[in-house]
């Protein structure tokens, strides 16, 4: 026994002797390394609020350098104390690939919320189309997006999917040009049909002066003429102001004597 406790004793102090220096060093570094990497996330934390940067995407960035670090801490203080890592890289890597092809489409709506984020093809509040529903980005979260379509559904898109088709930001410019073809007979003068919708135009707040207006014949036909309008509004709220300009418009038409086909 007293051999024994001898044989143990002499191969702890060898072991302190061999390895003690580096595993007091290593410790050391990894309190250091802690302690740097909490100054650093602070100092993150400040430069993204002064960037501006979205604030769904600030949690994410600063959360993913922390850890990247930590584990390179981690790494490097394994490999200053002497603990082989063959067998460690090994099983992280298996369980990298095992994870990889479980979290497939989990890490593609992951990848594309962030580029959604940094490149910012639609923001919150912005109209967009997507996959032909209309409506308007409510929430943009790392892996899906939120838009609530004018009659109050919730559509949940995978960001992959918003990240790999074609989307229509049709509020992007701030201005949405409004189209309507009226048809007249031929015995009704386009000059006073001009007159009348530049005159509803003008006293309608929500039309805009800029770019210019467009009112002319499109088609000539045997038993009338089409007339063509093309007017710019504010991309929000376009459909309640074509529907008040639209209403205005046939009302004054009516009123002026000006009779339309059907009518």
């Amino acid at each position: 026994m007293d051999f024994n406790i001898h044989k143990f004793s002499d191969k702890l102090y060898t072991w302190i002797i061999q390895k003690g220096p580096s595993f007091i060093f290593g410790i050391l570094v990894l309190f250091i390394g802690l302690w740097l990497i909490k100054i650093l996330s602070r100092w993150l934390t400040s430069r993204m609020h002064q960037k501006e940067i979205d604030p769904s995407l600030k949690p994410f960035l600063l959360n993913l350098v922390i850890v990247v670090l930590r584990v390179l801490l981690v790494l490097g203080v394994m490999q200053i104390i002497g603990i082989q890592m063959t067998v460690f890289a090994a099983l992280i890597g298996a369980m990298g690939v095992a994870l990889g092809l479980a979290l497939s489409g989990t890490l593609q709506n992951f990848a594309s919320g962030v580029i959604i984020l940094l490149l910012k093809p639609f923001a919150v509040g912005d109209n967009i189309i997507a996959s032909g529903i209309e409506g308007t980005v409510t929430s943009i979260q790392i892996f899906y997006t939120i838009v609530t379509t004018f009659d109050n559904r919730t559509v949940i898109y995978p960001n992959s999917k918003l990240s790999n088709e074609v989307i229509v930001n049709i509020s992007r410019i701030g201005s949405r040009r409004l189209d309507i073809e009226l048809k007249f007979m031929n015995s009704i003068d386009f000059g006073t049909v001009k007159q009348l919708i530049n005159k509803v135009i003008d006293e309608n707040k929500d039309m805009l002066k800029k770019p210019e207006r467009r009112i002319g014949i499109s088609s000539i036909e045997t038993d009338g003429y089409k007339v063509s309008i093309s007017v710019w509004v504010k991309s929000h709220g376009f459909m309640d102001t074509k529907f008040a300009f639209q209403e205005k418009l046939i009302a004054d038409i009516k009123d002026a004597g000006l009779k339309l086909p059907g009518m």
